[in-house]
């Protein structure tokens, strides 16, 4: 299988920003991430079975990326997403609420939830993307939505 770094660029840039913005919080952080993802499939000499296989390579090498970022001298040294979510403009109120809760999550389920209900991996696909067993993937899904579910209940009753 071919790989047309344009295309793949066009396709899949958006969403592997949002699965790095996810870990990392930070804009410039998870343009790096995907930069560096797109860079590895460059130079990679990997032979691609599918495109399934080639994007779920993709999302792999990205969010390891962005996990490493998350972990260096510069990245711990930084202030929090606040500032960056008092920047954005949400339609609803109920979108920045939903927003901020799962930014909030810790980054073991952030990264979960975000493949599952925005990419729409299935279970199975995330665990091998994350190199996790599945049924971690399960409870790791299970845990997030009872803390989403507790902190968006508390926020209707305001």
């Amino acid at each position: 299988m071919t790989t047309d770094l344009k295309e793949i660029c066009r396709k899949y840039g958006d969403r592997l920003y949002a699965a790095a913005f996810n870990i990392c919080r930070q804009r410039e952080d998870a343009e790096d991430a995907v930069q560096e993802g797109l860079i590895r499939l460059y130079r990679s000499e990997t032979e691609f079975e599918s495109e399934e296989h080639l994007k779920a390579w993709l999302f792999r090498v990205t969010v390891n990326a962005a996990k490493s970022m998350c972990r260096s001298f510069w990245n711990r040294n930084r202030t929090s997403y606040e500032e960056y979510m008092d920047s954005l403009i949400f339609e609803e109120p109920s979108d920045r609420s939903l927003m901020d809760a799962v930014l909030r999550l810790p980054e073991k389920y952030r990264i979960v939830v975000h493949l599952y209900y925005y990419e729409g991996y299935k279970t199975r696909e995330i665990a091998d993307i994350l190199e996790l067993s599945e049924n971690t993937v399960k409870t790791r899904l299970l845990n997030s939505r009872k803390i989403l579910k507790a902190k968006l209940e508390g926020w209707e009753n305001e």
